[in-house]
């Protein structure tokens, strides 16, 4: 059997998942109709401590509406390099918001230098866009922002007549390993994404969060980008189930990691760096990299990368899955 260790997007539904999807009460989510969509939207904004919430099919979809509902034609938002925001989702912001993304080095943890983000907030001249927004990401890479950071970046950000907007696609994952609640790493953003099809396991679906204002915006954007949905009810059952069963046990992920993380330490050629959550990050030496991705799938486990390996544990991989996984990668590694 393979052991697909490729992303937590992979996951699929569960029996019980299922069974909430066919049970669900649905409507014409467009005309506001939908109460499994209005119910998925007062809770995941209540979980966060926010005024509203959207529900989107996707994060990419998520975090553009926000960056639209923020940011006009010729305004700025400042990121990090390595950020999905701006490298991983198709350069939305500036192809469809005509949106200038000032993109910032990043530090070890995903953090940027709070030198740095000031330094890159333009003054109001015509020569220049204007700064508008600081988004950052947490989870990044796997691992935790820092809650002082946050605290410290959003209130630079706030001193500087700047909104924030927080990726938390793994947002949940971060509220788990860190014990610090949700709402209080949402707190200091004027909006949030988050994603149910992720470690929570859903099939479909984030949530955008923020101010009623911010949200009566965005979902203007969302209709304009496609995303408006009709009896979406079957989807957000899904995520209502996944904010119910799937939150608490993503601490068994993170502990997989770990396990996997400690099955393969002590390697030659092969540096394991520490997981936080459920990302693992694996760098080979040049000699035992080649065409190691594609003998690992063979052998029946499945992951991504190159030089560095990217392990991701989730929903359908079990303590035993890990066990089996380790002795695979001994053997190929």
């Amino acid at each position: 059997m393979t052991i697909d260790l490729r992303s937590d997007t992979v996951t699929k539904p569960t029996a019980a998942m299922r069974a909430a999807m066919a049970a669900a009460e649905v409507g014409d989510d467009v005309f506001g109709d939908d109460p499994t969509v209005n119910a998925l939207q007062s809770r995941i904004a209540t979980m966060l401590g926010k005024e509203a919430a959207l529900f989107v099919p996707t994060g990419t979809q998520s975090n553009l509406c926000a960056l639209m509902a923020h940011c006009g034609r010729g305004d700025e938002y400042l990121v990090g390099q390595m950020a999905h925001t701006y490298r991983w989702e198709g350069g939305g912001a500036a192809v469809l918001g005509s949106i200038q993304p000032q993109p910032l080095p990043q530090q070890a943890d995903g953090s940027i230098a709070l030198a740095e983000i000031e330094a890159a907030i333009k003054p109001d001249d015509a020569h220049f866009a204007r700064t508008r927004l600081l988004a950052l990401e947490n989870t990044w890479g796997g691992q935790i922002l820092p809650q002082p950071y946050i605290e410290a970046a959003t209130a630079l950000a706030r001193r500087k007549g700047l909104a924030t907007h927080l990726d938390g696609a793994r947002l949940f994952n971060a509220a788990v390993a860190s014990g610090v609640p949700v709402a209080e790493i949402a707190r200091p953003f004027d909006s949030v994404s988050v994603c149910f099809s992720k470690g929570l396991g859903a099939p479909v679906g984030s949530a955008l969060v923020g101010s009623k204002e911010v949200i009566a915006r965005a979902h203007r954007i969302r209709k304009m980008l496609g995303g408006g949905l009709r009896q979406a009810g079957v989807l957000a059952a899904a995520a209502l189930h996944a904010l119910d069963h799937h939150v608490d046990r993503l601490a068994e992920d993170h502990a997989n990691a770990r396990a996997l993380a400690e099955g393969l330490a002590g390697l030659p050629g092969v540096t394991v760096a520490p997981p936080q959550t459920n990302i693992l990050f694996v760098d080979l030496a040049p000699a035992k990299a080649a065409g190691v991705v594609d003998r690992l799938r063979e052998a029946g486990v499945l992951c991504t990368g190159l030089y560095r390996l990217r392990f991701v544990t989730h929903l359908d991989v079990s303590a035993a899955d890990i066990r089996r996984a380790i002795t695979v990668l001994r053997e190929h590694l």
